[in-house]
């Protein structure tokens, strides 16, 4: 408190010059808070005072009652200044009237009141109090525009009440690189001398303490300096902090909550995690207190039972619980329609303020009087009094020291603006083709700094007739609104643009020193106006001077909300008449003085400096905004200096002329009769006025001086208010209710509630005019006397049109306002001035807010101003640049939604912007009733700017939008805000299997069954039929075509690395039969896992077992750099297969037992490993035949993307019946060949690789997918070089090929590469098609041949490993063979899909989800569509689990613990109604059938099979059914940086996962995006937001996201994440 306490310190003068500067360094972002510090404590360390304790102690009690009942301020505390004892005994004395009037719509205004107070009434001013400008001093850097004391206690009480109720809110965890500065490092315990602010309070809480468990009072002072005084509940510590630091943070936490709540409580620490015991030096020995772990970490666990702890579940938890309590009302039930999720309507809410008054009537402002002697036009007036009185000082510019730089007299404006004239008409163009003519519009680009140049423009542009467009100095060529401001230029037709000779030399220059063309503007011609440069007009020459008639005399540029830029267009006569009204209003006089810091190039300092002035020959002193930025105080200065009767500034010059304000003597401003604050429309500048005041009233400003004044660019000036000599007549205030506001209804507040607005009058209607307020939306209709509206006015002072947009001008600039019965109230048209407010008693008007501030949340209008001024005063106020914040709505699911943006100090860490952020939230729900979006921090200065240093809006919202504003920190908070989400599904009681049926039937729906061809039609010569079993296959071939190749295996060279024939394999198969039996000592029926690379000895080693009667399970071989995480899974799948031995290469078998393998498993337990390099030359005595088809062949294992490894069992009926139907589905017979690059280790890969060719006899071309990585092209060139027809690849083959070979398809066509040949592509998967990646390879390839319909896709699962397979016949081709139709894509409704039915809509309708059909059933399939719930069949239009009957189905899992439930539920299913005889597998997918209109070669309806996604995949969020790729496709379109993105679940919280291809400054941007486009498109809230590192997202063999092994890795805090949000 010391620095509040200043007054009754006896400070030599030049050590409070020295601190007022330290301020003013302060607050401008000069200095950085610590060094602040510093400097100020050794200033005034000397003159400090040891305040004893119990003074102390009183004054923290006194600032915890402060903070508790803020806003009810009553003469006891004693923490009220002078200024607020006026306020409280006003209040007091109005009371009374108050209370009975409060629920009326009636205004109450307090006018001033007496300032003698009784003096024992009177504060003293002791150390503990302050006054209010002290106050205000020690907040310097605060914008003052947006201050008020009961504001800020407002909020301090709404967070007092905040934190009564804890919100535990996680905080986000970044890495490291991402964190500007760590915690507390930055801070070091101050010492005693040091001015902090709650020092005197806290060196007296040393009685005030009952426990020392606290530590000494020092370090616990320093821990809460460090982070603000913590009042929002603690956070759990990031995960990016050191040890030590996030320790002491924590117990910091501890303490300031102890410190600041309440002094016997025992520290809440309930919410903290805390791996590490704490250890914190610290002084004086005391103990420290060491944080429980968090309550649920130790004991949580996964979706899958397993106990978890780590940070991050524990963080999730922290959410769960804090979005467990109820914050908002439960919802209102509202209409569900079976598919349609309806959103919910916001109901408005029946205990809303209504208007209750009666109609308004219009305003009519005072007569404008003609003065005899105003001139019939501007220019007249120049003429005049450049030619009479020549001398006359018209303006003095000012150099950056605050020197007059130069005077511009009345005569040297006449004749330089002449010349402009002349020269601008007669010197540009030729003199048959002049460039520019009257009429035309001309550019002025001038800079703050030179209003003689301009002025000098802006009049010869005035006498030449030419209508000048005043815009700001583009200073690069891609400065934030630019090229808007081109854009107005552009559609202006201007071709000049006049400028001066310092400000042309600035431009930005191209290397030939031209000046480039800025972005969007027209190209444009430079002319400079200095008059050295131009010619003297002939003698004889004179413009021509006519009375003001309705010609354009300039255009003013506005700034939309939206960020474009439309052009005001001012005719002669309303720029006249404007002077006339102004110079009325104001009483201004010849010759009078008037200080303008406003910008002179529009508004109301282009009004009031430029050409109200030339009317009434004043004298302008013009200060510019760079003297200002040097010193404040220069406009104070020459108000005293020239004795100014006028000065014209913003509340903004009020605010730092008071930050700056020093113990000058020499003021006085009592010469002053007039100060015009521009923007007093702006609600929050009343506090500006007040402070200026109440400071600058000793100095001789009067009361009645300050006069308020509200304009816009379309209005010009709206209302006014006049100097009056009266002092006892104050002015009118309303304290209205924020929360009537919302409804636009006026209330008065009696004060005690803590949401109100104090606005101030700006005086009354102008002469001439007639104002009145109608609705703001729809029809312009009358407001009653207690509404708020869009003030409207009716004058000719006014602008006519948006240049060249006839359109927005009828909106604007032709409105009739209209009575409650219809009648437009006048016939001459009214403007919208975008100001909206209303018209209170005595002709008074007040401004609430502007149009374009204004954000409609749920029906309720929201300002931003009033946004920003809650949020500027929130503690730590230091902790945002003044006015560097932004505030604006982005529309996400139908409503809008409140979005902050502010710069944070470069000194702040992470827990203060935690801590801050969750302030402000909490400050604007209790004061607003609504809640925040998101909130985002960026660092300081990057925001973008406007010309003159604010903050360019639309561009900062934009940046937003695009995810290129790169914040340092967000919090976003959807869960409050977004209260309009569709209802959950309620499920309904299940109706019966048999009504579904019956009611399909009844609506004459087809029950969803289809099946491939029928084996037992299928006339073939196929030879292999004869025999049961592949080995009698090979034996056949091996003896009637021994020489034919069955096998080519390519390198990564596309040579030739190896061959089979039928014969070569025979015998090969015959040594492994021979090998096993002496070698391994195996019997029949024993388990062989072959660990082989992708190749020739893997068939060979398949064939081998099936003649020794082994049954073989192919396992990945683990990768040599990448040991310790794939080698588990290799010895896992051997242990649960039970493998009696493991057959392998010499390679493997080394890498097998290999160091790095014995780091990853335990190598003793291997089964005994056969090397296959050396085999014994014998063969076999005979070779095995199975005694029965239904005996095991095979087992195939396979990990399923939701983590599950799973083995099935084929048998040799089900591998043979398996082969012939590829056979006959895609003819395969001994000549045809098939290029195959696929991994040969489980389900339809295996069955391509290794047994299809030996069963059909074509030729098999082998590329390893491995050998892609290398080289890309490897499979599309061999594809080409042996004029392959047919061939398979997986999904990670495809995506490999387009991503890298995309801009080498040039090249590939040079090297002879060509596709067209190929009918069929498919593309063999376990999941749903991926359009996208299809489509883009066969647009990629086409130029290479590739036909579009040769691409098709698969599909497979475990109980039946290929179900469709869909080779297309192209061409000529077909007339050959059995022609397969094109795959069919159908467009669904993703929200029916939700509901599991399915809505077929047109391509491109809204929630519209393409699918593509997944091949053509094979020959001998049976699929239907079931209930997995009800086990019911299902019509054609529901979403359910495909079921398949065919003879190749697999016999079951193979389990360890035979659990014959799970296989049989899978494996032998039965409809529970219909036909309940068939047995059924489930596949475990959903998926539907179609009948589409096309027909198969033999003229039957083809039944397409759509597969949607796993069930086992599937999210059941809000009682609907999600596909986790749905969602993933949306993130991925966010932004270009997203690469890939996972989805999963977590106690009902949506976690999404998202790779980061970018810097990691993007990662933040990522945030809102993803929120934003999950909202929109599933109408689901995401609860955590991970940002991570390009791969780290788990992907298996088929190119399969491994979502679940994500989860887990997330979960244990082993992803290294760039950045984790926790959405609130």
């Amino acid at each position: 408190m010391a620095d509040r306490s200043l007054e009754s310190l006896s400070l030599p003068l030049e050590v409070r010059a020295r601190l007022a500067e330290l301020e003013l360094e302060l607050s401008e972002g000069d200095i950085t808070q610590k060094g602040y510090e510093k400097k100020r404590s050794k200033l005034i360390g000397a003159y400090l005072p040891q305040p004893p304790a119990a003074n102390g102690a009183a004054a923290v009690r006194c600032r915890l009652q402060h903070s508790e009942g803020a806003a009810r301020r009553t003469l006891r505390t004693s923490n009220i200044g002078v200024c607020d004892i006026r306020e409280a005994a006003a209040r007091e004395r109005t009371a009374p009237h108050t209370t009975a009037a409060a629920n009326r719509p009636l205004f109450y205004f307090r006018f001033g009141v007496d300032q003698a107070l009784p003096q024992e009434r009177r504060t003293p001013v002791t150390p503990s109090s302050s006054s209010r400008y002290h106050r205000r001093r020690s907040s310097g850097s605060r914008d003052e525009r947006y201050r008020s004391d009961v504001h800020t206690e407002a909020v301090q009480a709404a967070l007092a009440k905040h934190k009564e109720r804890k919100m535990a809110v996680p905080m986000p965890s970044k890495r490291r690189s991402l964190v500007v500065q760590t915690s507390m490092d930055a801070y070091t315990p101050p010492d005693t001398s040091s001015g902090s602010e709650d020092e005197g309070s806290v060196q007296g809480d040393s009685q005030g303490t009952p426990t020392s468990s606290q530590g000494s009072i020092n370090m616990e002072h320093w821990i809460s300096q460090a982070i603000h005084g913590s009042t929002t509940s603690t956070t759990s510590s990031s995960s990016t902090q050191s040890g030590g630091s996030g320790a002491a943070h924590r117990l910091a936490d501890v303490m300031a909550q102890t410190h600041i709540e309440n002094h016997s409580a025992p520290p809440d620490v309930t919410t903290y995690t805390s791996e590490h015991s704490i250890q914190v030096e610290r002084p004086q020995g005391s103990t420290a207190r060491v944080a429980p772990k968090y309550g649920n970490a130790e004991l949580m666990e996964t979706g899958d039972g397993v106990p978890v702890s780590s940070r991050v579940s524990a963080k999730i938890q922290q959410l769960v619980n804090t979005l467990k309590r109820p914050k908002r009302p439960p919802l209102r039930e509202f209409f569900v329609d079976d598919f349609e999720e309806l959103l919910e309507v916001q109901q408005p809410d029946p205990n809303q303020p209504k208007p209750e008054g009666a109609q308004m009537l219009a305003m009519r402002g005072e007569q404008l009087g003609v003065v005899t002697n105003w001139p019939p036009s501007l220019e007249a007036a120049l003429q005049r009094w450049g030619t009479i009185s020549p001398k006359a000082p018209c303006l003095t510019t000012m150099d950056t020291n605050g020197k007059p730089l130069y005077i511009l007299t009345y005569g040297k404006l006449w004749t330089r603006s002449m010349k402009v004239a002349y020269n601008i008409l007669h010197k540009l163009g030729t003199k048959q083709e002049p460039m520019v003519r009257p009429g035309d519009r001309v550019a002025l680009v001038f800079p703050n700094n030179d209003p003689a140049a301009f002025m000098v423009a802006f009049y010869g542009c005035l006498l030449a007739e030419v209508v000048p467009v005043p815009i700001e100095v583009p200073l690069t060529r891609k400065d934030a609104g630019s090229q808007q401001i081109g854009f107005l230029l552009g559609s202006c037709g201007v071709t000049v643009a006049l400028t001066s000779d310092a400000c042309h030399k600035g431009l930005p220059k191209s290397p030939t020193g031209e000046i480039p063309q800025f972005k969007g503007w027209p190209k444009l011609l430079w002319f400079v106006t200095e008059s050295k440069h131009l010619s003297k007009p002939p003698r004889d020459w004179f413009p021509h001077i006519k009375d003001a008639n309705n010609d354009t005399a300039y255009i003013e540029y506005k700034t939309c909300k939206d960020g474009s830029v439309l052009g005001v267009t001012v005719t002669r006569i309303a720029l006249l008449t404007h002077c006339q009204a102004l110079t009325q209003a104001c009483g201004y006089t010849e010759a009078e003085t008037i200080v303008n810091v406003l910008d002179f190039k529009k508004d109301v300092g282009l009004w009031h400096g430029i050409l109200t002035s030339v009317m009434n020959m004043m004298h302008v002193i013009s200060i510019p905004y760079s003297l200002m930025k040097v010193n404040p105080l220069s406009w104070i200065q020459k108000v005293c200096q020239y004795k100014a009767k006028v000065a014209c500034v913003k509340s903004r010059d009020m605010h730092w002329a008071l930050v700056a304000h020093r113990d000058q003597r020499d003021i006085n401003l009592s010469s002053l009769r007039m100060l015009i604050v521009a923007d007093g429309a702006n609600p929050w500048s009343i506090s500006s006025c007040d402070a200026f005041l109440n400071v600058f009233q000793s100095k001789g400003l009067r009361q009645e001086v300050i006069c308020p004044c509200a304009s816009s660019p379309e209005a010009l000036t709206v209302a006014i208010r006049r100097p009056t000599d009266d002092s006892n007549q104050p002015p009118g205030r309303g304290v209205l209710s924020m929360h009537g506001l919302t409804y636009g209804v006026i209330r008065v507040d009696s004060e005690e509630k803590l949401s109100v607005l104090t606005v101030q009058d700006v005086g009354l209607v102008m002469p001439g005019a007639i104002m009145c307020a109608v609705k703001p939306d729809g029809v312009p209709q009358l407001c009653r006397t207690d509404e708020v509206g869009e003030l409207c006015v009716c004058a000719i002072a006014t602008g006519t049109s948006y240049y060249g947009l006839s359109g927005m001008t009828k909106n604007t600039f032709e409105v009739f306002p209209m009575t409650s019965s219809g009648a437009p109230i006048s016939e001459y048209p009214f403007i919208r001035t975008g100001l909206l407010g209303f018209i209170g008693p005595g002709g008074l008007v007040f401004v609430v807010g502007k149009m374009d501030g204004l954000m409609v949340v749920s029906g309720r209008r929201h300002n931003a101003d009033d946004i920003v001024a809650t949020a500027l005063a929130v503690e730590p106020m230091k902790f945002v640049y003044r006015g560097r914040i932004a505030v604006f709505s982005v529309s996400v699911l139908h409503d809008e939604r409140i979005v902050i943006v502010a710069e944070q100090r470069p000194d702040s860490t992470e827990e203060d912007s935690f801590q801050w952020m969750s302030r402000v939230l909490q400050a604007i729900d209790s004061i607003h009733q609504v809640g925040v979006y998101c909130l985002a921090l960026v660092p300081a200065n990057t925001l973008p700017k406007t010309p003159l240093g604010g903050i360019h809006l639309s561009e900062t919202k934009q940046l937003f939008l695009e995810g290129a504003l790169h914040p340092c920190n967000v919090l976003m908070c959807p869960h409050t805000c977004v209260t309009n989400l569709p209802k959950p599904r309620q499920k309904q009681p299940e109706i019966g299997p048999a009504s579904v049926m019956v009611g399909n039937l009844v609506s004459g729906k087809r029950i969803a069954q289809a099946s491939g061809r029928d084996l037992g039609q299928i006339e073939d010569n196929d030879q292999a039929r004869k025999f049961l079993f592949l080995s009698e296959v090979l034996q056949w071939r091996a003896q009637t075509t021994p020489d034919h190749v069955l096998y080519t295996l390519l390198n990564c060279r596309g040579t030739i690395a190896n061959s089979l024939t039928c014969v070569q394999l025979h015998k090969r198969a015959e040594k492994i039969a021979v090998m096993l039996m002496e070698r391994g000592h195996l019997q029949d029926g024993d388990h062989v896992a072959l660990v082989y690379p992708p190749g020739i000895d893997l068939i060979a080693a398949f064939y081998g077992c099936l003649y020794a009667g082994c049954v073989p399970i192919t396992v990945r071989p683990p990768h040599p750099q990448n040991i310790a995480t794939t080698l588990p899974t290799v010895k896992m799948i051997v242990e649960v297969s039970r493998s009696a031995c493991l057959m392998t290469t010499q390679l493997i078998c080394k890498l097998l037992r290999s160091r790095e393998a014995a780091a990853a498993v335990d190598v003793r337990t291997w089964p005994p490993i056969l090397d296959t390099d050396d085999l014994p030359k014998k063969r076999p005595p005979q070779i095995y035949k199975p005694s029965n088809p239904d005996m095991l062949a095979y087992l195939d294992f396979s990990v399923s993307t939701t983590g599950m490894l799973a083995g099935v069992k084929m048998s040799h009926a089900a591998t043979s019946a398996f082969c012939r139907s590829i056979k006959l589905q895609c003819e395969l017979y001994p000549s045809r060949e098939v290029a195959i690059c696929l991994d040969p280790y489980c389900g339809l890969g295996f069955v391509l690789w290794c047994l299809c060719s030996v069963y059909s006899g074509h030729q098999s071309i082998l590329i390893p997918p491995s050998e892609l990585e290398t080289t890309p092209a490897l499979w599309l060139l061999a594809v080409s070089q042996y004029k392959v027809r047919d061939t398979f690849c997986s999904y990670s083959v495809m995506e490999l090929c387009t991503k890298g070979l995309g801009s080498q398809t040039e090249s590939l066509k040079a090297r002879g590469l060509d596709l067209s040949r190929v009918r069929t592509c498919v593309v063999v998967a376990e999941e749903r098609p991926r359009i996208a990646l299809t489509q883009s390879f066969s647009k990629l390839f086409k130029d290479l041949g590739l036909h579009p319909r040769a691409v098709s896709t698969s599909f497979g699962c475990r109980v039946n490993l290929a179900i469709c397979l869909q080779p297309h016949r192209l061409g000529k081709l077909a007339e050959q063979g059995t022609s397969g139709p094109d795959p069919t894509t159908v467009y669904v409704d993703m929200r029916a899909l939700r509901h599991d039915r399915v809505r077929l809509v047109e391509r491109g309708s809204p929630h519209s989800l393409p699918l593509m059909e997944s091949g053509k059933i094979l020959p001998g399939v049976r699929i239907i569509i079931a209930n997995p719930e009800t086990k019911g069949p299902l019509g054609d239009s529901h979403l359910g689990e495909i079921w398949v009957h065919s003879a190749h189905n697999a016999s079951g899992y193979f389990t360890i613990y035979g659990d014959e439930s799970l296989q049989s539920d899978h494996f032998n299913s039965r409809l529970s109604f219909g036909d309940t005889q068939t047995i059924w597998a489930r596949t475990g997918y959903l998926g539907f059938l179609r009948r589409t209109e096309l027909t198969d070669a033999n003229g039957e309806r083809h039944d397409a099979l759509y597969v949607v996604g796993a069930l086992d995949e599937a999210m059941e969020l809000r009682g609907m059914r999600y596909h986790p790729i749905d969602i993933e496709t949306s993130v991925i379109r966010a932004h270009k940086s997203i690469t890939e993105c996972a989805v999963f679940t977590w106690t009902n919280l949506l976690v999404v996962v998202v790779e980061l291809d970018g810097s990691e400054q993007e990662a933040l941007d990522l945030v809102p995006l993803v929120t934003n486009v999950v909202l929109e498109e599933h109408y689901l809230i995401v609860g955590v937001v991970v940002v991570v590192d390009v791969g780290v997202i788990p992907i298996n063999s088929r190119g399969e996201k491994q979502r679940m092994h994500l989860r887990d890795g997330f979960l244990a805090d082993q992803l290294d994440p760039i950045y984790v949000a926790y959405n609130m």
